[in-house]
């Protein structure tokens, strides 16, 4: 493990700005559920059913507008979607406490179709600031300014509504959000690379020429991680409360995050990654006994670290392939379909969890919603492995290496190259042939000697040089690995 992929990514020019600006926007969105909760329960006097509706209200918003945004956002640029949510925003939170509850309901779902994008925002800048090769350690840093800002936002929040008010905690948290949006708006990170060009007026990318069945999975497995993810959040709380030891609930929860820091910083060091599926796996199953430390809030802390230690990773590869599987003209709405997909986890395993612990206990808890996971994750990884596997072709019928294999078919009149395949490219007084595609999904074309790299790379070849059959699985094994 090496510092040196952080050095590089955090050296290219906005990447540092933006990732300390992100631990800062994103504070007010993870205080505002909380917020919302003590309002409802503190000063309307309703129950936690109808605080627990409310914050419902504000997450269901929220997942649906947040693909509508990022689609907005490749159409029409940042700073006019910007605009209209940090308007949005500021104006729910200053009148929510003027409202009726029935009325607050509905206004909670309009604040969160129009919720400020900061979590999608940042992912797609990131992938515009940073090559794809370098992706893997910016997104670690980003999930652990995550991470950062779930540590910090929630308890200010209650902090704020206990010690003072919770209306003070409801104006705080839309002061917090204008200030967010205002500062992104002036900032306004890039959402393309300068190479990548923009969405042209008229012009559409249709959904099926992008939302594959890869990125659906990519998806499914950020819906599960947040599945178990916000499981472990009730279960933690049930079981902590069970041994009449709820005081020690801010030590436990701080080591749960300290752990996903840990484990998401050595994901962004390491020389190679590891498939979004494959964390998922081995977050569920590391989820599944930890209730087994219930009954003492330090033999808890304990038994969480195994789990703890793959919560930002998992995040962190899940971003990272949705930004090499999404084409440019589209990435912000792919962003705000992973922003969904993880919400709509994260809605999903609270009650879930929770109706399990009603009926049994909080050990049972952690049992069901680690095997929630493992059952959305165990097909995803069968049908990976099965595509990894059928586009393996037999090693045991190795080609000669003392023959060049495209000199037989040399013969004939030309042929046009394949429709997004470039010929070789000779440049420079070295005489090294710069070659590659730069799309995910293309197959190499042996005639033209082809190299295709992972998305936006090229690979320099001594002149004269031809891939063998065994170069090129080793090379297709390897983009395996970054989710192609």
């Amino acid at each position: 493990m090496t510092l040196t992929p952080y050095r590089e990514a955090l050296a290219l020019p906005g990447v540092a700005r933006l990732l300390a600006l992100s631990v800062l926007a994103r504070m007010p969105n993870t205080a505002a559920g909380v917020a919302l909760t003590l309002y409802v329960v503190l000063e309307l006097r309703r129950g936690y059913a109808a605080a627990g509706l409310a914050g419902t209200a504000l997450t269901v918003g929220a997942a649906i507008g947040a693909p509508m945004l990022g689609r907005l956002v490749d159409r029409h640029g940042l700073r006019p979607v910007l605009a209209g949510s940090v308007l949005a925003q500021g104006t729910f939170w200053a009148v929510a406490q003027a409202l009726p509850y029935p009325a607050l309901l509905v206004a909670a779902v309009v604040a969160g179709l129009l919720s400020l994008p900061v979590f999608s925002v940042i992912r797609q800048s990131l992938a515009a600031l940073v090559p794809a090769a370098r992706r893997r350690p910016a997104y670690a840093l980003d999930s652990m300014s995550v991470e950062l800002s779930f540590m910090i936002g929630p308890a200010l929040a209650v902090l704020l509504a206990t010690a003072v008010s919770p209306r003070v905690a409801m104006l705080a948290v839309g002061a917090g959000l204008v200030a967010a949006g205002s500062a992104l708006f002036v900032v306004d990170p890039p959402i393309r690379a300068r190479h990548e060009e923009p969405v042209r007026a008229g012009v559409r990318v249709a959904r099926r020429d992008w939302l594959t069945p890869h990125l659906l999975g990519v998806l499914a497995v950020g819906a599960a991680s947040t599945l178990v993810l916000g499981g472990t959040d009730v279960a933690l709380i049930a079981a902590l409360r069970a041994s009449d030891e709820l005081v020690f609930s801010s030590v436990v929860l701080a080591a749960w995050g300290a752990y996903s820091l840990v484990g998401g910083f050595a994901y962004g060091a390491a020389r190679r990654g590891v498939p979004p599926v494959g964390l998922m796996v081995a977050l569920a199953v590391a989820t599944i006994p930890v209730g087994l430390g219930a009954g003492s809030w330090w033999t808890l802390g304990l038994a969480l670290a195994p789990a703890g230690l793959l919560c930002a990773p998992t995040i962190a590869a899940t971003s990272d392939a949705v930004s090499r599987l999404a084409p440019a003209a589209v990435r912000g709405e792919a962003m705000g379909l992973h922003g969904s997909a993880m919400t709509v986890g994260m809605a999903v395993g609270a009650p879930l969890t929770g109706a399990v612990i009603d009926a049994s206990s909080p050990t049972w808890g952690f049992a069901a919603v680690g095997s929630a996971g493992l059952l959305l994750a165990l097909p995803l990884l069968a049908l990976r492995r099965r595509h990894w596997r059928s586009r393996r072709p037999n090693r045991s019928r190795r080609p000669n290496r003392s023959r060049r294999p495209d000199r037989a078919r040399r013969s004939g009149p030309p042929q046009p190259h394949p429709v997004g395949v470039r010929p070789l490219q000779v440049g420079g007084d070295s005489e090294d042939r710069v070659v590659g595609t730069g799309m995910p999904g293309e197959l190499e074309a042996d005639r033209h000697r082809v190299v295709v790299e992972a998305p936006g790379q090229a690979h320099r070849r001594p002149a004269g040089h031809v891939e063998h059959a065994d170069e090129r699985r080793d090379r297709e094994d390897l983009l395996e690995q970054f989710g192609r």
